[in-house]
């Protein structure tokens, strides 16, 4: 079988006028990875990740990292994260107490993504929200459809929390309650790996950070 590997994108600019770039650390986290794949001897046969600036920096940091620098990189969009501003303003109206909650810090904020996550998921954003999470979860699939069919024995992607989060429910045929869960325990530049054939996907290992066990690198270990 064929065997992905996705990775969530490193710390982006949380509280900064453009959350859509990596920080310095995110640099770092996608550098380390990208060591960790060489010292294993990893290489790649494709590597794709969704079309937002902090996923084609994380792919370069890693492609740094493992001294890959201009490789080939193919772009799908059904791998972007879903527009939390959008819906966080769609539930701004109904849900004012959400709205303030996420203004706070961000502990706070990753409390009101979860409560307008579950609204978002039962459909109760109105017509308002950027998108249905029905359509959410079809372009997930339709991405990983791509991947699958897409060739290359060992295949590295980069993409966002939500769509890693919504991959592991499709493939365990989970709830969606449990996408909303898993969507906000994913660290950054963190590892999902997948076995998978033209008939089937199975999910091997989950969230992984192996570029930071080491003790010297724990304070890396971040969510945003």
């Amino acid at each position: 079988m064929a065997e992905l590997f996705l990775v969530r994108h490193g710390q982006a600019s949380f509280g900064t006028d453009d959350y859509d770039r990596l920080s310095p650390a995110g640099e770092q986290q996608g550098v380390w990875l990208g060591e960790y794949f060489a010292q294993q001897g990893l290489a790649f046969d494709r590597v794709i990740c969704g079309t937002m600036n902090r996923h084609a920096q994380t792919v370069d940091a890693i492609l740094r990292g493992m001294g890959r620098e201009g490789a080939e990189i193919d772009r799908h969009p059904g791998l972007n994260e879903y527009d939390f501003h959008g819906l966080f303003a769609a539930a701004a109206h109904d849900y004012p107490d959400i709205a303030r909650l996420a203004a706070g810090s961000m502990k706070a904020h990753f409390r009101a993504l979860r409560q307008v996550l579950q609204l978002w998921s039962e459909d109760r954003l109105g017509e308002s929200a950027p998108e249905t999470w029905a359509h959410f979860q079809q372009r997930v699939a339709d991405a990983r459809a791509a991947i699958r069919h897409g060739g290359g024995r060992r295949v590295l992607t980069v993409s966002s929390g939500g769509p890693i989060a919504v991959t592991v429910q499709q493939v365990l045929a989970a709830p969606p309650s449990s996408a909303i869960a898993l969507n906000l325990q994913i660290r950054n530049s963190s590892l999902s790996q997948f076995f998978f054939n033209a008939d089937a996907f199975h999910l091997a290992s989950f969230n992984g950070i192996p570029h930071l066990e080491d003790p010297e690198r724990h304070a890396l270990r971040t969510y945003g």
